[in-house]
């Protein structure tokens, strides 16, 4: 999870074939599956918003050709960390102790 905007946007537009300022919402995930990044184009600029869990991961739907549609429901429900399979909220997480 290291790209930026122009790393991502290069992801929609090649791997993807989509164009990333179509308004449309990209959603990244990292490798553990605990950090996600979300890519969107406002009409004056790209937006760039990230979330990592502490505890757990982001449970994503099956993916279709690389990539998937989402409800805003499901796009609500994929944020929260929530299972959208079991739609059961997770606990709440600690503060941290350290930084």
């Amino acid at each position: 999870m290291r790209k930026g905007f122009d790393g991502l946007a290069a992801i929609a537009k090649q791997l993807l074939a989509q164009d990333p300022f179509s308004g449309h919402l990209f959603l990244f995930r990292g490798k553990t599956g605990s950090y996600l990044k979300a890519l969107y184009w406002d009409g004056s600029g790209m937006c760039l918003y990230a979330k990592r869990l502490e505890h757990g991961r982001f449970v994503w739907p099956p993916l279709v050709d690389g990539y998937q549609v989402l409800t805003p429901g499901q796009l609500a429900t994929l944020i929260e960390g929530m299972d959208w399979r079991r739609t059961v909220s997770p606990s709440p997480a600690r503060r941290p102790t350290l930084i």
